[in-house]
Order: C-alpha cells, then sequence, then structure tokens
C-alpha cells in the first residue's frame, strides 16, 4: 500500500516522482506543480487575480462553444507535460485551450499526457512573478503544439491588465505587449475579440 505524503510550502524543491505527486495530501493554500522532478509551491491566487482569470476563462469557454472546430475544450486545471525534460516536467497553467481533445471518448480513457494545449494564459502573482514571466516562457516553448502564451498583468490595475503575447516563430516567441483597454485579436482564434477590461 503507497504511503500519502503530507505536502505543504516547505517541502518546496523536494525530489518526487510522478506517482508521488499524484497521490499526495497536499495543505491549501498554496499551487503545487511537478518541474524537472521537483515539487514547485506558489502561493494561490488572491480575489484580484481570480477575478482576471475568471474573466478570461468566461471569454475562452464562450469562444469554445461557438467555434467548436478551433478550440474543443478550455480549462484552469491542466497539466501541461513538457517533452524532452530529463525529468518530469508538468506546469500547471491558470488556463488551457485545446484544439483536439477526444471528447468523444470515455473521460476515464482521457490523460493530460497525451494531449498538448495550442494556447495557455498565466495571470500574474505579484508574489513569484518570475514563474510566468521567466520560467514558463521557456519551458512552453519547448511544448510545439503551444503557439501562443499569454501572460495577464493585473498587478498594477486588476480591472485594466497588461496582455503580454508570446507568439510562436519557429523555435523562438515573438513578444507583442497589448496596453490596458485595448483590444486583441490573434489568427489562432478568428473571430475572437479580447477587449482588456475584465469589468465590462
Amino acid at each position: 500500500m503507497a504511503t500519502v505524503l503530507k505536502i505543504g510550502p516547505t517541502d518546496r524543491g523536494r525530489p518526487m516522482t510522478l506517482e508521488e505527486f499524484l497521490a499526495g495530501d497536499y495543505e491549501g493554500g498554496y499551487h503545487y506543480e511537478l518541474i524537472d522532478g521537483k515539487l514547485y509551491v506558489s502561493p494561490a491566487a488572491n480575489f484580484p487575480e481570480d477575478r482576471v482569470e475568471k474573466w478570461l476563462l468566461f471569454k475562452l469557454e464562450l469562444y469554445s462553444h461557438e467555434h467548436p472546430e478551433v478550440v474543443n475544450y478550455v480549462t484552469d486545471k491542466a497539466r501541461i507535460f513538457v517533452p524532452g525534460r530529463p525529468r518530469i516536467t508538468a506546469p500547471e497553467p491558470d488556463l488551457a485551450a485545446f484544439h483536439d481533445v477526444p471528447l468523444e471518448r470515455p473521460s476515464r480513457e482521457i490523460r493530460w499526457q497525451a494531449m498538448s494545449p495550442l494556447l495557455v494564459g498565466e495571470v500574474l502573482s505579484a508574489e513569484d512573478p518570475d514563474k510566468d514571466l521567466v520560467r514558463n516562457v521557456a519551458l512552453y516553448l519547448q511544448v510545439p503544439a503551444i503557439k501562443e502564451y499569454w501572460v495577464l498583468d493585473s498587478r498594477d490595475d486588476p480591472d485594466h491588465p497588461l496582455v503580454t503575447v508570446y507568439r510562436r516563430r519557429g523555435r523562438q516567441w515573438r513578444k507583442i505587449e497589448v496596453a490596458p483597454g485595448a483590444t486583441y485579436t490573434t489568427k489562432l482564434l478568428p473571430g475572437f475579440e479580447l477587449v482588456l477590461n475584465p469589468r465590462l
């Protein structure tokens, strides 16, 4: 019988297998990820970040409902397995949009390991901005299916976030800054318009 590990923020950096990570008993109030075979712990979102995250999730879910041929699944619970790393690396973005989740199959047969999103998004945390501005910029570039990575920075004004878009160009990102209040469109999501005002 496997031992269930009691895990909290003081365990950051602890080496873990995927099996141990999935079976852990986690202290609430924190976000846990497995990066290069070690536990990464970051604070859970405060209300301003959570509101921006839920707003963006709603916008993408609505788009998915109207354009299932482009995006057929959107979630804030994805686990993205990065290929080519010597140890398991599976960041868990604030949101992920998928194109080809096999929804016709029984749910118990579908695994995160077998899928990669076309779009991921993160809402910056004031307590750990480097996770999304440095670490994840490099990790998501290593996942060929990810065509865009959105970083929403609501630290100055949660009602008018700044968005940085990393758009794939071959083996590199093209960085695009989108000002608060502006409207972002992308060929990746035909017909999608994101007005950067979560209060609308």
